[in-house]
């Protein structure tokens, strides 16, 4: 197993959760943007939204809709916050694993 995101659902590489499930984590990211700065990022090794079918539908409306929860314990919701899904090299994707950015805690309009 070579995929970052793997080993830290696997526990093989340490990082700081703030919610897991059968289907999701939810971990802080380590080079933040944003005074909150989660990855939100499917247990399911899925490469990117391209590689994604029709049966990973709910596994993705999960992903935003716990976004929107953990916005609301990070108390960013009233002020609003970014949900970013970065897909392919020119996308900005750097780990080839589904997951979504959740930025806020500032002004996040021009990030990402």
């Amino acid at each position: 197993m070579t995929c970052v995101f793997c080993k830290i659902i696997s526990s093989d590489i340490p990082a700081t959760k703030e919610y897991e499930d059968s289907d999701l984590i939810a971990i802080q990211d380590i080079h933040p943007k944003a005074p909150v700065h989660l990855l939100i990022i499917s247990k399911e090794h899925i490469p990117s939204l391209n590689e994604m079918t029709e049966a990973s539908q709910p596994l993705l409306g999960k992903m935003i809709w716990q976004a929107s929860r953990l916005a609301a314990d990070k108390g960013i919701d009233g002020k609003g916050y970014k949900v970013v899904i970065n897909c392919g090299p020119e996308g900005g994707q750097t780990v080839p694993h589904l997951h979504l950015h959740l930025i806020g805690g500032k002004n996040v309009a021009g990030i990402l």
